[in-house]
């Protein structure tokens, strides 16, 4: 039976365990000041929906030794997403070379590149039978092009052995990479995704590693080379932002001929991690959808669950069949 003493060397364990899990993971934030996390409300509910599905997803992950956003990042819809055969895939490793404050992938010095990865990535979107398969990365700072070539090797490879899959890509900024960033444009993905993250006046604090401009002016730069991309970004939600900031953003994006804005609640990983401001309301969410909407983007997906890949094959097909609509009334555009 449990004594005070024996739950006082158990809660203190526990103490020691995340302590050590916090340096491997995140070195650069064990000093940060304890930033207690606020208790989640009732609309921040996940579920499984097919655990059968979700094994088999995850089953496949590990053999084939990947890594996914969904387990890294610590993803709030990794159960529904998995039970649906659905897995954002991470290349380029599990060790990112930023240390953006609200991020839980690990940070530190990555590993050489696995030559292997773009024929293990094809193969696992052919085990999944992905219809749509989103691929991200870590940053990768320490690479000559940011793991631009890679990229393009994977797309080039998983198109090729899943000539009916549609390819989706959430890119790194490629900030100081030079022109790096056309050798993923070229290799023709369906939908390119950077994520904005935050609002201009949080950068330096929440992604210090980045620049506001370089990412908007990097999705502006793909829209220019390949009208036919769909371009997509996304930011979150309860890090202090203002609603003018937000409507601010919308407007930056939509000069960048950004088509698809995904909004969501930002969720603090640890305690180490940027502190929560708040909660937002999904009443809040939808009238922000209302309003992105109202402003011109084609599809916007905005709920406190809401993250870039959440729903990206459904999402994808109703961009399509929306831009074809709009070519069909407009067939001089």
């Amino acid at each position: 039976y449990y004594t005070d003493k024996n739950l006082c060397l158990e809660n203190q364990t526990s103490i020691s365990i995340k302590a050590i899990e916090m340096t491997a993971r995140h070195p650069e934030k064990v000093n940060n000041p304890i930033n207690p996390i606020k208790k989640k409300p009732s609309w921040i509910r996940t579920r499984i929906l097919d655990s059968q599905n979700y094994f088999k997803t995850k089953e496949i992950i590990n053999r084939k030794k990947l890594h996914t956003v969904c387990q890294e990042a610590s993803c709030p819809n990794i159960s529904e997403c998995w039970s649906k055969k659905h897995a954002t895939f991470m290349i380029m490793g599990d060790t990112c070379t930023r240390a953006c404050a609200f991020c839980n992938v690990k940070t530190g010095k990555p590993t050489h590149l696995d030559p292997l990865e773009p024929m293990k990535i094809a193969q696992a979107t052919k085990e999944l039978e992905l219809k749509h398969v989103v691929i991200t990365s870590v940053d990768r700072d320490d690479l000559k092009d940011g793991g631009a070539e890679h990229f393009s090797k994977i797309i080039l490879e998983t198109r090729k052995m899943n000539n009916r899959t549609t390819i989706e890509v959430l890119t790194p900024d490629f900030f100081r990479k030079g022109n790096s960033y056309q050798k993923v444009v070229n290799a023709n993905p369906d939908v390119f995704n950077h994520n904005i993250e935050t609002v201009p006046s949080l950068y330096l604090k929440v992604r210090p590693g980045s620049r506001y401009f370089a990412s908007v002016n990097l999705l502006k730069s793909v829209k220019e080379i390949n009208k036919k991309i769909f371009t997509k970004s996304g930011i979150m939600l309860g890090l202090g932002e203002t609603r003018d900031e937000v409507l601010q953003v919308m407007d930056d994006l939509l000069a960048a001929n950004v088509d698809f804005l995904t909004i969501g609640q930002y969720l603090q990983p640890t305690v180490k991690h940027f502190p929560l401001d708040r909660y937002v309301h999904p009443d809040e969410f939808a009238e922000l959808k209302s309003i992105a909407l109202s402003k011109g983007f084609l599809i916007v997906a905005s709920s406190p669950l809401t993250r870039s890949s959440y729903h990206a094959d459904e999402d994808f097909s109703k961009m399509k069949k929306l831009r074809e609509k709009q070519a069909a009334c407009h067939p001089l555009q």
